[in-house]
């Protein structure tokens, strides 16, 4: 072999080399909430809680920055307009316009039902992070809604606070998109499933246009969330995401 086919040989090998670096379970996680959240992003929402014999629509205004901070306004139906929720790092509190009060809410209020929905206030908070406060790794792959995924088991670490005893997700391995996530208990019990749909351009990113929550033993309950606007663009201050803010938000 010649020193130039030699060379190449070497080019090629390496190349190969670094192709073939697996990303790990912890970048796959990041890189898939880095494209939901963004460092900023606000937006408008309409969730319709469904159940056997009726259906409720809640409409919303919601800011983020990054994991730490957020703030959802209720907007729509008259009785609950107003209503805000506020998430500062792993704290969370609720106005509640028609007692005049700000609720601060324990960690034990974190799995309970938000807003009368099949979400728990944690859903919306997050306040655990997925990539911090979790043990991830690669279970397989799967397919979802036709997309070739990653499945992903997320375990809790021993200090986390975390509301859920195991999550599995299912990521889309070309757009890092959360396709399908299952919520299990302490006791190995799946509680919920959540899926992407209407997978399209929100915000100038490729992502599901609607989640659908469905518990595991509930027969014809389900909620169903829509993104009616998205916005990444616009910087928020840190200090948009106070009590006081809460009050006069619009």
């Amino acid at each position: 072999m010649n020193k130039c086919t030699l060379l190449i040989s070497c080019l090629l090998l390496c190349c190969f080399s670094l192709g073939a670096q697996e990303i790990t379970p912890q970048e796959i996680i990041k890189k898939s909430e880095e494209k939901l959240r963004g460092k900023y992003s606000q937006g408008e929402i309409k969730m319709t809680i469904v159940r056997p014999d009726w259906t409720r629509d809640i409409q919303m205004k919601s800011w983020s920055t990054g994991d730490d901070y957020s703030l959802i306004l209720v907007t729509a139906p008259a009785r609950d307009k107003g209503t805000a929720f506020l998430k500062r790092d792993k704290e969370m509190w609720n106005w509640q316009p028609k007692i005049d009060r700000v609720i601060k809410m324990p960690p034990s209020m974190m799995s309970q039902s938000w807003m009368g929905s099949d979400f728990t206030n944690d859903d919306l908070a997050r306040a655990n992070s997925r990539v911090e406060d979790f043990i991830q790794s690669i279970e397989g792959s799967g397919e979802v809604e036709g997309r070739d995924c990653w499945i992903l088991q997320l375990i809790p670490k021993d200090e986390a606070g975390v509301v859920w005893g195991k999550i599995k997700i299912w990521i889309d391995k070309k757009e890092f998109i959360q396709m399908k996530s299952e919520f299990y208990d302490e006791d190995d019990y799946l509680v919920n499933t959540m899926l992407a749909k209407n997978i399209g351009k929100l915000g100038g990113r490729t992502l599901p246009k609607s989640l659908e929550v469905i518990p595991a033993d509930e027969e014809g309950h389900k909620t169903i969330i829509e993104y009616l606007s998205l916005d990444f663009d616009k910087p928020i201050k840190d200090s948009f995401y106070s009590q006081q803010n809460m009050k006069r938000v619009r």
